[in-house]
């Protein structure tokens, strides 16, 4: 049989036609392979890693092996959340490479009771927080399980917990999940950013004054060892003394500061250093207040005229407001056996911490005992000063001295007697500051020789907070040790408040760490479905899904089917 010629050619044509697309698919590829880029389609930049994140996961010399205890039978929130840290693990890989290993583990797949509890005290003692939530089991019922929504970070034989859910109270379910996916990147990698870290900077506790002791400030100490060297120790009056230090820490002293240890401090500020105020304006002892009232007295630290200098005052009356804390109080009558009831004392009020700043944005509410106010003044040098915490819109004052008596429980407020909003609890101070000692004589003050006097600071922060407790843990006492308590842990609720991660993420801040701390500026719109829309419009949108897909299957079989006919019968 002979076939003709125009045919064989038509038919080569063809041939050569897929053989050169590909191999310019092949070329294509090969070209591509020297170059490195991925691009976001997303409106929030959900899968953009940070220039900091990418230079940190760059650096990597060893490998980081990240177990992720959030795997087996979870709901769907949870899952959610098991896939978006899986993608922001996915994004780690992409510029760590090898040196990025992860795995995600079921702490309870064991059928074993004893080796799941073995799991759990494991989990719970690397500082994993378990949470309860509610699944469906295989009879379509709900049961309540726990799970560990966090992390395991290991680098060079060192694990380092990391929780990874926010849970916050005053949000929803569905906005802690998202808001924990959106954290994911910064809790992850300012874990691997500290153990990398070729050099390790010093905090320092100041003491000699009262201040809180290690006990008292036992878990913020463990946290932020994990990123600096702390130190404690008492100002000698040497200038110069606090220079090695990046940033000090004054936690509630009780007594007075000399001049000669303000000049030490002043200086220090004035070379850069940065300082975190945590201070009481006003004492009032709770060993008399148990009793049934003491009386609040404004404590005076000798610290006015500094902080007036540099851009703030910190009032003496104390702050009443209605979003507070509560505390139990005895309501039996004398005589009768003790009956201890919840009640709210609106001197402990729970601060909200604003959302437009990375410091403070998606904490939970921050737990304060006894809590001042802070006037900002304006500086002759132009300081920027950013609020970041306040009280709620329904606050008052109460200045001391005052009575502080358990009986202000048994009345009965209204939202009248809470005109104020806003006053103002913990500032941020940036900028330049003018030495407190300017044109004073300071011979008497500084011993031997008279050191180098800086009148103005280089550029600078700080953190001023008009409450001494947002820094103190908890202490519980047994006859074998004494124990702190996690920071922001209330006993009687059980329920932890976002003082750890406040402190934490404003050293960071003060401390030029902003890189890491400005990864909580990523933010992933929550986009929820209208639940009474979808309950309203359910049949419809039922049938849409599941004939609209069938159908359009099936007008596309007829149009293929037309179009091949037509075509093979022409030819």
């Amino acid at each position: 049989m002979v076939v003709p010629m125009k045919k064989l050619t038509t038919k080569a044509r063809q041939h050569l036609k897929v053989d050169l697309q590909i191999i310019a698919v092949i070329l294509l590829a090969f070209v591509l392979s020297f170059f490195f880029f991925r691009i976001d389609l997303t409106s929030e930049k959900r899968y953009t890693l940070s220039p900091y994140t990418k230079r940190v996961l760059k650096s990597l010399n060893d490998i980081v092996f990240i177990k992720v205890y959030l795997e087996g039978e979870l709901n769907i929130p949870f899952r959610k959340m098991q896939q978006g840290i899986r993608e922001t693990l996915d994004e780690f890989r992409v510029y760590g490479k090898d040196n990025i290993q992860y795995i995600f583990i079921n702490p309870f797949e064991s059928t074993d009771a004893r080796i799941r509890q073995d799991m759990f005290n494991h989990l719970y003692e690397k500082g994993l927080k378990p949470t309860n939530i509610l699944s469906t089991d295989t009879e379509g019922g709900s049961i309540e399980k726990i799970v560990f929504p966090g992390a395991l970070v290991t680098y060079k034989g060192v694990d380092i917990p990391v929780n990874l859910l926010k849970n916050n109270p005053g949000v929803s379910a569905e906005e802690n999940i998202n808001n924990s996916v959106q954290d994911a990147e910064y809790e992850l990698i300012k874990m691997i950013g500290c153990r990398v870290r070729e050099k390790t900077e010093i905090v320092a506790f100041i003491e000699g004054h009262g201040e809180l002791d290690e006990f008292q400030t036992e878990d913020i100490s463990r946290e932020m060892s994990m990123y600096y060297q702390v130190n404690r120790g008492r100002i000698s009056g040497n200038p110069g003394e606090l220079d090695s230090f990046i940033a000090v820490i004054i936690a509630k002293p009780e007594r007075r500061y000399s001049e000669r240890e303000k000049f030490v401090l002043d200086q220090y500020i004035m070379k850069g250093g940065k300082v975190m105020w945590f201070l009481d304006k006003v004492e009032i002892s709770l060993d008399s207040l148990a009793m049934g009232s003491a009386l609040a007295i404004i404590n005076d630290l000798n610290l006015d005229d500094m902080l007036f200098r540099y851009g703030v005052r910190i009032n003496p009356a104390l702050l009443q407001d209605l979003q507070c804390n509560i505390i139990p109080v005895n309501v039996a009558l004398a005589g009768n056996n003790p009956d201890f009831r919840p009640a709210p004392w609106y001197y402990f009020p729970l601060l909200q911490a604003p959302a437009d700043h990375p410091v403070t944005r998606n904490l939970n509410m921050i737990k304060t005992e006894f809590v001042n106010t802070i006037d900002t003044i304006g500086a002759r040098k132009g300081t920027v000063k950013t609020l970041l915490l306040k009280s709620s819109d329904f606050s008052r004052l109460a200045e001391a001295p005052l009575i502080v008596s358990l009986d202000e429980i048994r009345l009965n407020p209204s939202r009248e007697d809470f005109r104020k909003s806003g006053l103002p609890v913990a500032v941020i101070l940036d900028g330049r500051f003018e030495s407190v000692f300017q044109n004073r004589m300071i011979g008497d003050i500084v011993r031997g020789s008279a050191p180098v006097f800086l009148a103005e600071s280089k550029p600078t922060k700080m953190l001023v907070v008009a409450d001494g407790d947002v820094i103190r843990n908890d202490v519980r006492v047994t006859p074998q040790e004494i124990i702190g308590l996690p920071l922001g842990f209330d006993r009687y609720t059980q329920q932890t408040f976002g003082n750890k991660d406040f402190v934490m993420n404003a050293l960071h801040f003060i401390c030029g760490n902003e890189d890491l701390v400005n990864l909580r500026s990523k933010e992933m719109t929550l986009r929820l479905l209208d639940k009474a829309k979808i309950k309203e419009d359910r049949t419809f949108w039922v049938i849409i899904n599941t004939v609209l897909p069938i159908f359009i299957i099936v007008i596309a079989g007829v149009l293929y089917n037309f179009i091949r006919k037509r075509k093979y019968a022409a030819a």
